[in-house]
């Protein structure tokens, strides 16, 4: 497989993400929650400063700092690394499952980098609701509510401080829990319940594939092996006869 191919599936992720991204950031109220399909399938809009699904280093900016840094330096390598399975011909799940990892990585990391600093801030509001439809939200939800872009180094945060925005939801199961189940009895159970984003989805399904088919993926490439060959032994010269 050759690495511009594995750039073009860097860039389709990274366009999905920040597409989407982009929209929900400039149309929705922060926990503004519109159905898809169903009850199972629904677009939810929150923010959140740490890792991938909503998970946190530190509430601290320096938290935040380190975290985007880190993103900064695995993305450089990530590209690197890319490059050195094509250069090493490894096999095309192996690149596949690695473009996706790097895609991911590099889509929130926009956001760290960028969104602090050309939008404005989408605090969580009380103007927000669970609307049917795009229809129905947009005309009821307020829009002063709303993020819109602003002139660079003129939103909410500074470079590398910027949140990441999280939309996918998808709510598969909702119950409420029996009440002799230990320490969980009688409270309500979602799943699926973390709320996340192409970025995490691409990271997640390069990450589960290469865990559960390793032994299929991950191998050395094959090497050219030089065949080697007993060199041939010329025949013994022949004792002349004597006359």
């Amino acid at each position: 497989m050759k690495y511009r191919n594995a750039i073009l599936i860097v860039l389709a992720v990274i366009i999905a993400d920040q597409l989407l991204k982009f929209y929900v950031k400039t149309h929705f109220v922060n926990g503004d929650d519109v159905k898809i399909i169903g009850g199972w399938f629904r677009l939810h809009f929150i923010e959140n400063e740490g890792m991938a699904y909503g998970m946190k280093l530190s509430e601290s900016v320096a938290g935040k700092l380190l975290l985007s840094s880190f993103r900064l330096i695995a993305v450089v390598f990530g590209f690197y690394l890319l490059h050195r399975l094509v250069k090493k011909n490894y096999g095309k799940g192996v690149i596949i499952c690695g473009s996706l990892i790097l895609a991911g990585a590099l889509g929130n990391l926009l956001d760290s980098i960028f969104y602090g600093l050309i939008f404005t801030d989408s605090p969580y509001s009380c103007f927000s609701g669970n609307y049917d439809s795009f229809s129905n939200m947009m005309q009821n939800h307020n829009q002063v509510g709303v993020a819109h872009l602003t002139k660079i180094g003129q939103g909410y945060g500074k470079f590398l401080q910027g949140k990441v925005v999280d939309m996918l939801y998808f709510p598969l199961l909702e119950t409420r829990l029996p009440n002799w189940i230990p320490f969980m009895g009688g409270k309500n159970f979602v799943f699926f319940e973390p709320v996340f984003n192409v970025a995490d989805a691409a990271i997640s399904v390069g990450v589960l594939t290469l865990v559960f088919f390793q032994k299929r993926l991950i191998h050395q490439p094959m090497a050219a092996t030089a065949t080697t060959t007993a060199p041939e032994t010329e025949p013994n010269p022949g004792i002349a006869d004597s006359q």
